[in-house]
């Protein structure tokens, strides 16, 4: 069995010690092995994982992980509501930035644009994970300079 690429997964049962509904990253090399990485912290909206893993026990368990859009900018393709109850609704080709929570229940944070510049908030609005094929991800520049200015990220 092939392993999945590295990224972001949520577990569907419990594998290698990591309870069922949990966000995880998922690394397919490495020593010992294949491996799950639960969340440290979270930072700008997005998690920071821990350093120590979990190594699948067997290559099989690997099918117990399903795949996550990865955290980061998109656009919104269609207009659509957060939820049955139709809390929030986003509008074609909004800025977003997807991030999840412990659970992997994916979060929108919606950017407002100030005299200091692009600012996201630090609470983001619950989606059901149906509504994430609405979402198209950008492709923005990295840096891994640290911003001084805690509103800009």
């Amino acid at each position: 069995m092939a392993l999945p690429p590295c990224g972001l997964y949520r577990t569907t049962r419990e594998v290698a010690g990591v309870p069922a509904g949990r966000l995880v990253y998922f690394h397919n090399h490495g020593e010992p092995g294949a491996g799950l990485y639960l969340p440290a912290s979270w930072t700008l909206n997005r998690a920071s994982w821990n350093p120590r893993g979990q190594t699948l026990p067997t290559e099989a368990d690997a099918q117990h992980l399903a795949p996550l859009p990865a955290e980061g900018l998109y656009t919104v393709s269609a207009p659509f509501f957060c939820c049955e109850r139709q809390c929030v609704r986003f509008n074609t080709n909004q800025l977003v930035q997807l991030g999840y929570d412990g659970e992997a229940t994916p979060l929108l944070f919606v950017p407002e644009l100030s005299a200091k510049g692009l600012g996201f908030p630090e609470r983001g609005t619950r989606l059901d994970p149906s509504t994430l094929r609405h979402l198209t991800l950008l492709s923005v520049a990295k840096s891994n300079e640290v911003s001084r200015d805690p509103f800009m990220h």
